[in-house]
């Protein structure tokens, strides 16, 4: 049973149950909401049902985790999409299994491509797709030519939960998994926060003060944890 933080569903596991609840997974697909998605998803019906349609929802933002334990449901630990998705991918290497890459700006997955055959000995990185484009059907086409046991879709939300959710069954694919910014990270375009930073939970703050453009989307954490706080004493 998943953890209702605000009508959104997370699955309370640890890295390594994530890991084992996706091996043989096939059309199936990730998500890892944070304080911003869910705030979303209070307002797009449409958005929640493709969160709620995930196979696995990891908890991504410590707000999630702080959430969680206001409302006296508390998750067991944060699970960072980025992490999850790294240790799948080592997974894989170790069993020369595919991955395919989809999203960010035109050269960054090919970028991501090249850095994750060095880390990761044995991966077989079958394809790649920029998120510029016009018409589902080509790369649609392309993924199943492939047929990747890992889709990263990296479109930024809710663009690629609701993608995800439309076209999971007509994808020969194993796992797929949102994952916004995540190829930047890999191809070294962006830089995620220092161990120390993410270990403190407050990755969110290092990335703020690196885009300070990000302020306006950063003002949605005070507004959800108001709104999970009011939850908390309504039921009460």
């Amino acid at each position: 049973m998943r953890i209702d933080v605000l009508g959104v569903g997370f699955d309370n596991v640890t890295m390594e149950e994530a890991l084992s609840m996706a091996a043989g997974l096939r059309q199936a697909y990730v998500v890892t909401p944070n304080p911003e998605m869910v705030w979303l998803a209070r307002k797009n019906e449409e958005f929640r049902k493709a969160l709620d349609g995930a196979a696995i929802s990891l908890p991504d933002g410590i707000g999630i985790i702080y959430g969680a334990k206001i409302l006296g449901r508390p998750l067991k630990c944060r699970v960072p999409g980025i992490e999850f998705a790294t240790a799948y991918i080592r997974i894989l290497a170790s069993e020369g299994k595919k991955v395919f890459l989809f999203g960010a700006k035109p050269g960054v997955a090919e970028a991501a491509a090249e850095n994750i055959r060095k880390s990761f000995p044995g991966i077989d990185i079958c394809g790649t797709a920029d998120g510029y484009y016009k018409d589902d059907a080509p790369i649609i086409a392309a993924i199943n030519e492939s047929k990747p046991d890992f889709l990263l879709v990296c479109t930024g939300f809710p663009k690629q939960e609701l993608w995800m959710q439309k076209h999971a069954k007509e994808l020969d694919v194993g796992l797929m998994a949102g994952l916004g910014g995540v190829l930047d990270v890999y191809a070294g375009v962006a830089q995620r926060a220092p161990e120390a930073w993410c270990s403190a939970g407050l990755e969110w703050l290092y990335r703020l003060l690196k885009q300070p453009s990000r302020i306006k989307r950063m003002a949605k954490l005070p507004l959800f944890l108001m709104a999970v706080i009011a939850e908390r004493f309504k039921g009460r």
